[in-house]
């Protein structure tokens, strides 16, 4: 498409978007003067969709009215109510429904998935991240290398990007398990990178992985309701992600799981038990040994907390009810006009790092600012632009399809302009 750097052109998109009507389904936040705000932080958190607490109030109300009786006979039964959230789960990362679940926090199953699935030896034991992985992803990969008796200086791998690149490049992974395969036990790396938004080849890193025996986890917490993952076949062993933030379901919310199929019903792989990962048919049987779920609900511990994961299911009706492909072909055209508008400004004190290649980005852009000056976040933030600033020298920008406007990221670029 030939972009035009107008309002009316902006508009134009606008009319024509067949998404259009799902931005008056949230809450979109506003000044003290009551005008909106400019929010292009869905990346860090989702806004609240309007139908949320109405569903949220559907389980208070069976709380008040059935005290404990709510797990068998609320209108949403607790006792499974993660099971109501897992088919549309899939769905949106696509995955088959045993290969999902919902449960805990992001940094806590990328521990629970690290005890079952890096399994070190003396000879094999290394693990290999990107060099900018997210700093949790990094705080829990160094944890669990000293756990097991390993120094990480020696025994953590980093994926660099080249000298004089932000990009990272896959024939450098190549190369790195190539020549290290035989001591790499695990590759975990960030499906979509925080600080750049570059969407990786999640299958290329799979197969690269899977030539040496090499475990491949995936942090999908920039990817989950952006990108299109299709976990299941890309081949990668397992994944993780938040729900707070594309996936709308409010701040600090749980946690999605993914265990590929071909360890579904392997009971021999160690994990930490806990009650919601014994099989229901026995789960309330006291005296009956530890039997576990088959699948990803097997990595599951604790009673469901309905009252997080009514947003949760909330928001994935909605994905479900408008599709990823549509969200997705939208989110390109979002920021292929961004980027457009971006690089009209001709300014030689920002430029944007995310790959120019559609397919190889989600929603975000990251602008990249001269001499780190955060002065000019600063100043978007006072104009009621609502960016993310990431050290040292990036403002993280992100058009989510869902509720963002091609008017919202035109009128974005119009305040940067006059701030520049």
């Amino acid at each position: 498409m030939d972009f035009e750097n107008s309002l009316a052109f902006a508009k134009h998109l606008d009319e024509r978007d067949a998404l259009k009507e799902q931005r008056n389904k949230f809450h979109i936040p506003k000044d003290k003067n009551g005008k909106e705000w400019l929010y292009f932080t869905g990346n860090s958190l989702g806004l609240q969709p309007k139908k949320t607490k109405g569903d949220l109030q559907v389980e208070l109300d069976d709380w008040a009215n059935l005290g404990v009786e709510g797990h068998f006979l609320a209108k949403n039964p607790w006792v499974k109510y993660h099971n109501f959230l897992t088919e549309n789960m899939a769905n949106i990362v696509g995955a088959k429904p045993i290969e999902v679940t919902i449960a805990n926090t992001l940094t806590v199953n990328l521990h629970l998935l690290m005890v079952s699935f890096y399994r070190p030896t003396n000879t094999k034991y290394k693990i290999v991240i990107e060099s900018d992985a997210f700093p949790s992803d990094r705080y829990a990969v160094e944890s669990q290398l000293k756990f097991h008796g390993f120094d990480p200086k020696e025994a953590l791998i980093e994926w660099k990007p080249r000298e004089g690149e932000e990009l990272l490049n896959i024939e450098d992974l190549e190369k790195i398990v190539d020549e290290q395969g035989n001591e790499i036990a695990l590759l975990l790396i960030g499906g979509v990178n925080y600080y750049t938004g570059q969407y990786l080849d999640l299958k290329k890193i799979a197969a690269i992985g899977h030539s040496k025996n090499c475990i491949v986890g995936i942090d999908l917490a920039h990817g989950a309701g952006n990108i299109q993952p299709n976990l299941h076949n890309s081949g990668v062993d397992f994944s993780t992600w938040c729900t707070y933030k594309y996936l709308n379901s409010g701040p600090g919310s749980l946690s999605g799981i993914f265990v590929h199929e071909r360890h579904a019903y392997n009971k021999d792989l160690p994990r930490f038990a806990g009650w919601w990962n014994h099989k229901l048919e026995s789960r309330f049987n006291m005296r009956k040994p530890f039997d576990v779920v088959a699948g990803a609900e097997g990595w599951h511990l604790s009673n469901v907390p309905v009252f997080s994961m009514a947003p949760i299911k909330t928001s994935l009706e909605m994905f479900v009810e408008v599709g990823m492909d549509k969200l997705r072909e939208k989110s390109i055209l979002l920021t292929d006009y961004f980027e457009f508008l971006l690089s009209e400004l001709n300014s030689n004190r920002i430029r944007v790092i995310t790959p120019k290649n559609s397919n190889e980005r989600g929603c975000q852009l990251s602008i990249q600012v001269l001499n780190a000056d955060k002065t000019l976040h600063n100043q978007l933030m006072k104009r009621n632009v609502i960016t993310d600033w990431r050290e040292p020298d990036v403002i993280r920008c992100a058009p989510v399809p869902m509720y963002n406007s091609f008017s919202d990221v035109y009128n974005m670029v119009r305040i940067l302009k006059e701030l520049l």
